[in-house]
C-alpha cells in the first residue's frame, strides 16, 4: 500500500490543524492506520493509531485529549485532526500502516510495515 500524508503547516501555539494520508495500492480497510513523528532530536515515535473499521483508537499521553484520529474507508483516507497545538508538536509527521496494531508500533524505530513520506508541521510560540 502507498501512502502520502499531506496537510502540514505553520500554525500559532493553541492552534488547530488537519492531516490527511491518502492511500492507494491494496484494500485500505483490510490495514491498522497510525500516526508517527520525528524531529532532529528525537527518534520517531507514535501518535495514534486506529484499527482497520475504525473501532479501536490509541493515542500517545502526550496528544491524548488534544489529537482525534479517523478514517473514511470509502475514501481511501485517514486523518488526524490537531487541536491545541503547542511548540513540542513540531515535527515531521509520518502516515503508517499494517495488518494490526500492536506492540511494535510503540519500539524505536517503530515496528511497521508500510510508511508515507512526512508532512511538517510548525507551531510556533
Amino acid at each position: 500500500v502507498q501512502l502520502q500524508a499531506s496537510g502540514g503547516g505553520l500554525v500559532q501555539s493553541g492552534g488547530s490543524l488537519r492531516l490527511s494520508c491518502a492511500a492507494s495500492g491494496r484494500t485500505f480497510s483490510n490495514y491498522a492506520m497510525g500516526w508517527f513523528r520525528q524531529t532532529p532530536e528525537k527518534e520517531r515515535e507514535f501518535v495514534a493509531a486506529i484499527s482497520w473499521k475504525g473501532r479501536s483508537l490509541y493515542y500517545a499521553n502526550s496528544v491524548k485529549g488534544r489529537f482525534t484520529i479517523s478514517r473514511d474507508n470509502a475514501k481511501n483516507t485517514m486523518y488526524l485532526q490537531m487541536n491545541s497545538l503547542k511548540p513540542e508538536d513540531t515535527a515531521v509527521y509520518y502516515c503508517a500502516a499494517d495488518d494490526l496494531y500492536g506492540s511494535s508500533w510503540h519500539r524505536a524505530p517503530p515496528g511497521v510495515h508500510y510508511w508515507g513520506k512526512g508532512t511538517l508541521v510548525t507551531v510556533s510560540s
